[in-house]
């Protein structure tokens, strides 16, 4: 029988993450970039690595569309308190454009998240709506079902309370 190498002691303990002091995480404290031009130079100079480079492309080649990349990258940053969300959400297009310009160079194929969101949008809500119909009519029926086997309830008088404890009218 082998042991466990594993340490299951060593887990953090429940609620342990809501003990830490106010401005004592990264994304509490002031952002290291404050513009928007400094925020795009970051990513311009973070995106121009041969790693970067092939790790997004890899990730595209998967089929994640380019908007949620972009934005994954975008929050990861904000919570390493590298930038402010509304930074973030500014240099938004300059990472879709990089990662799309990366995608091209590559010579794949990739999923940009832009075409048509609300066609997209439009079947999620026609086949959610074809579903809900389904479920009424299948509680219009059962509904329908109980009413003809419902018997008529006979009603019966309560007695009237008595005892050291019972109400008197």
């Amino acid at each position: 029988m082998e042991l466990n190498k594993e340490n299951t002691f060593d887990a953090p303990i429940p609620g342990m993450s809501l003990t830490k002091e106010l401005g004592g995480r990264p994304w509490q404290s002031p952002p290291q970039y404050t513009t928007a031009d400094e925020v795009a130079d970051f990513y311009m100079e973070r995106m121009s690595s041969e790693d970067f480079m092939l790790q997004i492309v890899d990730v595209l080649e998967m089929g994640v569309p380019v908007t949620v990349l972009a934005n994954t990258i975008q929050m990861a940053n904000v919570m390493d308190g590298v930038h402010s969300i509304d930074t973030g959400m500014l240099a938004l297009p300059l990472i879709m454009e990089m990662m799309m310009m990366l995608g091209d160079s590559a010579g794949i194929k990739y999923d940009s998240g832009l075409d048509n969101p609300k066609k997209t949008r439009d079947t999620l809500l026609h086949k959610f709506a074809m579903e809900y119909e389904k479920k009424l009519e299948n509680m219009e029926e059962d509904l329908k079902d109980r009413k003809e086997e419902e018997q008529p309830v006979e009603i019966v008088e309560d007695e009237k309370p008595t005892g050291l404890m019972a109400r008197r009218k």
